[in-house]
Protein backbone atom coordinates (compact mmCIF):
# COMPACT_ATOMS: atom_id res chain seq x y z
CA UNK A 1 0.00 0.00 0.00
CA UNK A 2 1.44 3.34 -0.79
CA UNK A 3 0.24 7.13 0.00
CA UNK A 4 0.07 9.45 -2.32
CA UNK A 5 -1.57 13.24 -2.68
CA UNK A 6 -4.77 12.15 -2.54
CA UNK A 7 -4.97 9.62 0.11
CA UNK A 8 -3.86 5.73 0.33
CA UNK A 9 -3.72 3.36 -2.51
CA UNK A 10 -3.56 -0.22 -3.37
CA UNK A 11 -0.50 -0.35 -6.15
CA UNK A 12 0.85 -4.16 -7.21
CA UNK A 13 4.12 -5.78 -6.74
CA UNK A 14 6.15 -8.39 -8.32
CA UNK A 15 5.91 -12.12 -6.25
CA UNK A 16 7.67 -15.19 -7.42
CA UNK A 17 6.03 -18.61 -6.92
CA UNK A 18 7.51 -22.27 -7.17
CA UNK A 19 4.38 -23.68 -9.13
CA UNK A 20 2.89 -27.42 -8.87
CA UNK A 21 2.44 -29.75 -12.54
CA UNK A 22 -0.77 -28.65 -12.20
CA UNK A 23 0.00 -24.81 -12.47
CA UNK A 24 -0.88 -23.95 -8.94
CA UNK A 25 1.18 -22.07 -6.83
CA UNK A 26 3.11 -23.56 -4.22
CA UNK A 27 5.20 -22.00 -1.94
CA UNK A 28 6.38 -18.06 -2.39
CA UNK A 29 9.69 -17.03 -2.85
CA UNK A 30 11.01 -14.76 0.15
CA UNK A 31 11.55 -11.43 -1.17
CA UNK A 32 14.60 -10.57 0.82
CA UNK A 33 16.45 -13.00 -1.62
CA UNK A 34 16.02 -10.78 -4.20
CA UNK A 35 17.20 -7.97 -2.29
CA UNK A 36 20.48 -9.66 -1.38
CA UNK A 37 20.98 -11.11 -5.19
CA UNK A 38 21.10 -7.51 -6.19
CA UNK A 39 23.69 -6.68 -3.41
CA UNK A 40 25.75 -9.29 -4.71
CA UNK A 41 25.06 -8.86 -8.19
CA UNK A 42 26.71 -5.30 -7.60
CA UNK A 43 29.69 -6.61 -6.10
CA UNK A 44 28.98 -6.73 -2.65
CA UNK A 45 28.97 -9.54 -0.21
CA UNK A 46 27.05 -12.42 1.74
CA UNK A 47 28.30 -9.97 4.30
CA UNK A 48 26.78 -6.98 2.56
CA UNK A 49 23.90 -9.05 1.20
CA UNK A 50 22.53 -9.22 4.80
CA UNK A 51 23.19 -6.18 6.02
CA UNK A 52 20.80 -5.03 2.69
CA UNK A 53 17.82 -7.33 3.58
CA UNK A 54 18.16 -6.14 7.30
CA UNK A 55 19.11 -9.41 8.21
CA UNK A 56 21.62 -11.47 10.28
CA UNK A 57 24.66 -13.03 8.16
CA UNK A 58 23.10 -16.42 9.92
CA UNK A 59 19.69 -15.76 8.88
CA UNK A 60 20.95 -14.74 5.42
CA UNK A 61 22.33 -18.07 4.61
CA UNK A 62 19.60 -20.14 6.13
CA UNK A 63 17.27 -18.12 3.43
CA UNK A 64 19.57 -18.94 0.32
CA UNK A 65 19.68 -23.37 1.84
CA UNK A 66 16.33 -22.98 2.47
CA UNK A 67 15.43 -21.78 -1.07
CA UNK A 68 17.80 -23.42 -2.66
CA UNK A 69 16.59 -27.20 -1.57
CA UNK A 70 12.72 -25.82 -2.75
CA UNK A 71 14.27 -25.03 -6.42
CA UNK A 72 16.33 -28.07 -6.37
CA UNK A 73 19.44 -25.76 -7.87
CA UNK A 74 21.64 -23.14 -6.06
CA UNK A 75 21.19 -19.42 -6.65
CA UNK A 76 24.93 -18.45 -5.29
CA UNK A 77 28.31 -19.76 -6.18
CA UNK A 78 30.34 -19.40 -2.67
CA UNK A 79 33.84 -20.09 -3.05
CA UNK A 80 37.04 -19.94 -0.87
CA UNK A 81 38.92 -16.29 -1.96
CA UNK A 82 36.16 -15.48 -4.44
CA UNK A 83 33.30 -14.39 -2.41
CA UNK A 84 29.86 -14.78 -3.62
CA UNK A 85 28.86 -14.77 -7.12
CA UNK A 86 25.42 -15.43 -9.03
CA UNK A 87 24.85 -19.01 -9.80
CA UNK A 88 23.24 -19.61 -13.02
CA UNK A 89 19.55 -19.84 -11.78
CA UNK A 90 20.54 -16.85 -9.83
CA UNK A 91 21.88 -14.48 -13.06
CA UNK A 92 18.32 -15.75 -14.64
CA UNK A 93 15.80 -15.07 -11.56
CA UNK A 94 17.06 -11.31 -11.39
CA UNK A 95 17.11 -10.46 -15.18
CA UNK A 96 13.49 -11.98 -15.33
CA UNK A 97 12.70 -10.05 -12.09
CA UNK A 98 14.39 -6.67 -13.65
CA UNK A 99 12.19 -7.13 -16.81
CA UNK A 100 9.06 -7.67 -14.98
CA UNK A 101 9.18 -4.90 -12.66
CA UNK A 102 10.04 -2.79 -16.02
CA UNK A 103 6.91 -3.84 -17.33
CA UNK A 104 5.00 -3.47 -14.68
CA UNK A 105 6.11 0.31 -13.86
CA UNK A 106 5.18 1.03 -17.45
CA UNK A 107 1.74 -0.01 -16.57
CA UNK A 108 1.66 1.09 -13.01
CA UNK A 109 -1.13 3.32 -13.58
CA UNK A 110 -3.16 1.46 -14.92
CA UNK A 111 -3.70 -1.05 -11.61
CA UNK A 112 -3.83 1.28 -8.89
CA UNK A 113 -6.73 1.25 -6.32
CA UNK A 114 -7.05 4.70 -4.45
CA UNK A 115 -8.14 4.43 -1.05
CA UNK A 116 -9.26 7.57 -0.34
CA UNK A 117 -8.29 8.84 3.53
CA UNK A 118 -9.17 12.42 5.33
CA UNK A 119 -6.00 14.25 6.03
CA UNK A 120 -6.66 13.98 9.85
CA UNK A 121 -7.32 10.47 9.74
CA UNK A 122 -5.85 8.20 12.07
CA UNK A 123 -3.00 5.28 11.19
CA UNK A 124 0.47 4.71 11.22
CA UNK A 125 2.76 7.29 9.61
CA UNK A 126 4.87 6.09 6.49
CA UNK A 127 8.65 7.08 8.03
CA UNK A 128 11.75 6.80 5.65
CA UNK A 129 14.80 7.48 7.68
CA UNK A 130 18.61 7.50 7.54
CA UNK A 131 19.90 4.02 9.87
CA UNK A 132 19.80 5.21 13.52
CA UNK A 133 20.07 3.46 16.54
CA UNK A 134 17.95 5.25 18.74
CA UNK A 135 15.63 4.75 16.12
CA UNK A 136 16.17 1.30 15.26
CA UNK A 137 15.10 0.25 18.83
CA UNK A 138 12.52 2.56 18.93
CA UNK A 139 10.54 1.00 15.62
CA UNK A 140 9.35 -1.99 16.85
CA UNK A 141 7.12 -0.44 19.35
CA UNK A 142 5.99 2.82 17.29
CA UNK A 143 4.83 -0.43 14.65
CA UNK A 144 3.27 -1.89 17.22
CA UNK A 145 0.98 1.18 18.64
CA UNK A 146 0.27 1.89 15.07
CA UNK A 147 2.53 5.19 15.28
CA UNK A 148 4.62 4.78 12.91
CA UNK A 149 6.19 2.56 10.12
CA UNK A 150 9.90 3.23 10.00
CA UNK A 151 12.42 2.18 6.43
CA UNK A 152 15.52 2.71 6.67
CA UNK A 153 17.27 4.55 3.70
CA UNK A 154 20.05 6.39 3.16
CA UNK A 155 19.45 10.26 4.57
CA UNK A 156 19.52 11.51 0.29
CA UNK A 157 17.46 8.34 -0.48
CA UNK A 158 15.34 8.72 2.19
CA UNK A 159 14.49 12.59 1.45
CA UNK A 160 14.13 11.74 -2.40
CA UNK A 161 11.46 9.60 -1.03
CA UNK A 162 9.62 12.11 0.47
CA UNK A 163 10.30 14.87 -1.91
CA UNK A 164 7.96 12.27 -4.33
CA UNK A 165 5.27 12.28 -2.05
CA UNK A 166 5.95 8.64 -1.09
CA UNK A 167 6.13 9.04 2.83
CA UNK A 168 4.89 11.00 5.30
CA UNK A 169 7.95 11.88 7.12
CA UNK A 170 11.75 11.54 6.50
CA UNK A 171 14.58 11.36 9.23
CA UNK A 172 18.14 12.59 7.88
CA UNK A 173 20.75 14.15 9.73
CA UNK A 174 22.84 17.43 8.84
CA UNK A 175 26.34 18.33 10.58
CA UNK A 176 26.62 21.77 12.38
CA UNK A 177 27.87 24.40 10.09
CA UNK A 178 30.46 25.22 12.42
CA UNK A 179 31.77 21.55 12.36
CA UNK A 180 31.91 21.22 8.67
CA UNK A 181 30.32 24.32 6.78
CA UNK A 182 28.65 23.03 3.56
CA UNK A 183 27.95 19.65 4.48
CA UNK A 184 24.14 20.05 4.67
CA UNK A 185 23.90 22.34 1.14
CA UNK A 186 21.99 20.90 -1.90
CA UNK A 187 19.56 18.78 0.29
CA UNK A 188 15.81 18.82 -1.98
CA UNK A 189 14.20 20.48 0.67
CA UNK A 190 11.93 24.03 0.35
CA UNK A 191 11.15 26.11 3.44
CA UNK A 192 8.01 27.55 2.28
CA UNK A 193 6.49 23.69 2.06
CA UNK A 194 8.72 21.57 4.33
CA UNK A 195 9.22 21.94 8.48
CA UNK A 196 11.92 20.10 10.09
CA UNK A 197 10.97 18.37 13.52
CA UNK A 198 14.40 17.83 15.52
CA UNK A 199 14.45 14.56 17.21
CA UNK A 200 18.42 14.31 18.89
CA UNK A 201 22.16 15.08 18.45
CA UNK A 202 24.58 12.67 18.35
CA UNK A 203 28.37 12.76 17.45
CA UNK A 204 30.19 11.22 14.80
CA UNK A 205 33.70 10.10 14.55
CA UNK A 206 36.27 7.35 13.82
CA UNK A 207 36.12 3.83 14.69
CA UNK A 208 38.87 2.25 15.94
CA UNK A 209 40.63 -0.79 17.30
CA UNK A 210 40.17 -0.50 21.48
CA UNK A 211 42.94 1.65 22.83
CA UNK A 212 43.72 3.17 18.92
CA UNK A 213 46.90 1.65 19.07
CA UNK A 214 47.93 3.27 15.49
CA UNK A 215 46.93 6.64 17.26
CA UNK A 216 44.82 7.92 14.77
CA UNK A 217 42.96 11.15 14.72
CA UNK A 218 41.34 11.94 11.45
CA UNK A 219 41.33 11.01 7.85
CA UNK A 220 44.39 12.22 7.07
CA UNK A 221 46.25 9.84 9.19
CA UNK A 222 43.61 7.17 7.82
CA UNK A 223 45.30 8.69 4.56
CA UNK A 224 48.89 9.01 5.16
CA UNK A 225 49.38 5.14 7.42
CA UNK A 226 47.78 3.21 4.53
CA UNK A 227 44.68 1.69 7.09
CA UNK A 228 42.46 -0.18 5.86
CA UNK A 229 38.47 1.96 6.03
CA UNK A 230 34.97 0.70 5.76
CA UNK A 231 33.08 3.10 4.20
CA UNK A 232 29.38 3.77 4.16
CA UNK A 233 26.98 3.68 1.40
CA UNK A 234 26.66 6.32 -1.56
CA UNK A 235 23.34 8.35 -0.54
CA UNK A 236 24.03 8.02 2.88
CA UNK A 237 24.06 10.98 5.05
CA UNK A 238 27.40 9.92 6.75
CA UNK A 239 28.99 8.95 3.13
CA UNK A 240 28.56 12.65 2.60
CA UNK A 241 30.04 13.53 5.83
CA UNK A 242 33.47 11.44 4.75
CA UNK A 243 33.32 12.94 1.60
CA UNK A 244 33.11 16.67 2.44
CA UNK A 245 35.81 15.80 5.11
CA UNK A 246 38.10 14.26 2.61
CA UNK A 247 37.03 17.25 0.56
CA UNK A 248 38.06 19.99 3.44
CA UNK A 249 41.50 17.92 3.90
CA UNK A 250 42.24 17.80 0.21
CA UNK A 251 42.65 14.21 -0.01
CA UNK A 252 41.94 12.20 -2.87
CA UNK A 253 39.11 9.21 -2.15
CA UNK A 254 41.52 7.35 -3.88
CA UNK A 255 44.20 8.07 -0.98
CA UNK A 256 41.67 5.92 1.10
CA UNK A 257 42.15 2.33 1.14
CA UNK A 258 39.04 0.56 1.14
CA UNK A 259 37.01 4.01 0.41
CA UNK A 260 34.80 1.86 -1.89
CA UNK A 261 34.43 -0.64 0.48
CA UNK A 262 30.87 -0.38 2.30
CA UNK A 263 28.23 -0.89 4.89
CA UNK A 264 24.64 -0.06 5.40
CA UNK A 265 24.35 0.68 8.80
CA UNK A 266 26.26 2.11 11.74
CA UNK A 267 26.99 -0.82 13.52
CA UNK A 268 27.98 -2.77 10.53
CA UNK A 269 30.63 -0.58 10.36
CA UNK A 270 31.39 -1.35 13.68
CA UNK A 271 31.08 -4.88 13.48
CA UNK A 272 33.80 -4.76 10.55
CA UNK A 273 36.35 -3.28 12.47
CA UNK A 274 35.98 -5.28 15.77
CA UNK A 275 36.57 -8.07 13.87
CA UNK A 276 39.15 -6.75 11.99
CA UNK A 277 37.74 -6.79 8.85
CA UNK A 278 38.93 -2.85 8.60
CA UNK A 279 41.81 -0.86 10.79
CA UNK A 280 38.91 2.33 10.71
CA UNK A 281 35.16 3.16 9.80
CA UNK A 282 33.23 6.48 10.59
CA UNK A 283 30.05 6.13 12.34
CA UNK A 284 28.14 7.16 15.99
CA UNK A 285 30.15 6.90 19.09
CA UNK A 286 27.27 5.09 20.16
CA UNK A 287 28.07 2.21 18.20
CA UNK A 288 32.02 1.95 18.99
CA UNK A 289 30.50 1.69 22.90
CA UNK A 290 28.75 -1.26 21.99
CA UNK A 291 31.81 -3.17 20.15
CA UNK A 292 34.23 -1.94 22.86
CA UNK A 293 35.92 -0.06 20.25
CA UNK A 294 38.38 3.20 20.27
CA UNK A 295 36.57 6.42 19.29
CA UNK A 296 37.78 9.54 17.91
CA UNK A 297 35.15 12.25 17.72
CA UNK A 298 35.05 14.23 14.63
CA UNK A 299 31.82 16.27 14.78
CA UNK A 300 28.40 17.16 16.13
CA UNK A 301 24.92 16.00 14.22
CA UNK A 302 21.68 16.40 14.18
CA UNK A 303 18.96 14.51 13.80
CA UNK A 304 16.11 16.03 12.04
CA UNK A 305 12.67 14.61 10.70
CA UNK A 306 10.65 16.67 7.88
CA UNK A 307 7.49 16.72 6.99
CA UNK A 308 4.80 19.08 4.96
CA UNK A 309 3.69 22.19 6.75
CA UNK A 310 0.68 22.22 6.30
CA UNK A 311 -0.04 19.07 8.19
CA UNK A 312 2.24 19.83 11.31
CA UNK A 313 -1.21 20.26 13.42
CA UNK A 314 -2.74 16.91 11.81
CA UNK A 315 -3.59 14.27 14.67
CA UNK A 316 -1.20 11.91 13.36
CA UNK A 317 2.12 13.94 13.47
CA UNK A 318 1.07 15.64 16.99
CA UNK A 319 1.10 12.37 18.12
CA UNK A 320 4.48 11.40 16.81
CA UNK A 321 5.97 14.59 17.97
CA UNK A 322 4.95 13.73 21.75
CA UNK A 323 6.37 10.69 21.45
CA UNK A 324 9.71 11.95 20.44
CA UNK A 325 9.39 13.26 23.85
CA UNK A 326 8.63 10.36 25.88
CA UNK A 327 9.63 8.96 28.49
CA UNK A 328 10.25 5.78 26.64
CA UNK A 329 12.23 8.09 23.52
CA UNK A 330 14.01 9.49 26.77
CA UNK A 331 15.20 6.36 27.84
CA UNK A 332 16.37 4.61 24.85
CA UNK A 333 18.37 7.96 24.22
CA UNK A 334 19.93 8.25 27.53
CA UNK A 335 21.31 4.47 26.92
CA UNK A 336 23.22 5.95 23.73
CA UNK A 337 26.84 7.10 24.72
CA UNK A 338 27.35 10.36 22.39
CA UNK A 339 23.60 11.00 22.02
CA UNK A 340 21.43 13.67 23.50
CA UNK A 341 17.52 14.18 22.95
CA UNK A 342 16.86 17.62 20.99
CA UNK A 343 12.49 16.55 20.75
CA UNK A 344 12.08 20.29 20.55
CA UNK A 345 9.45 22.56 18.01
CA UNK A 346 9.41 22.82 14.29
CA UNK A 347 12.17 24.65 12.72
CA UNK A 348 13.52 25.34 9.51
CA UNK A 349 14.75 23.40 7.43
CA UNK A 350 18.28 23.14 6.13
CA UNK A 351 18.83 24.95 3.29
Amino acid sequence: MQQGTNGWRLVPAIRWFTEGPAGEPVEALDLRLLTMLRRVAAGGTLADAAVAAGIAYRSAWGLFDEAERALRAPLLELSRGRGARLARLGRALLECDREAQAWLDRRQGAFVVALPAAPDAAGALLVVASHDLALAALRESWHADGLADVRFKGSLDSLADYARGEADLAGFHVVRDADLPGAGAGLPLDPARDAAIPFLVRTQGLLLPKGNPRRVRSLVDVARKGLRFVNRQQGSGTRAIVDALLARDAIAPSRILGYGIEEFTHAAVAATVASGGADVGIGVEAAAARHGLAFVPLLRERYLFVCRRERLDTAAIRAFRRELGSARTRQVVAGLRGYALDATNPVSVPR
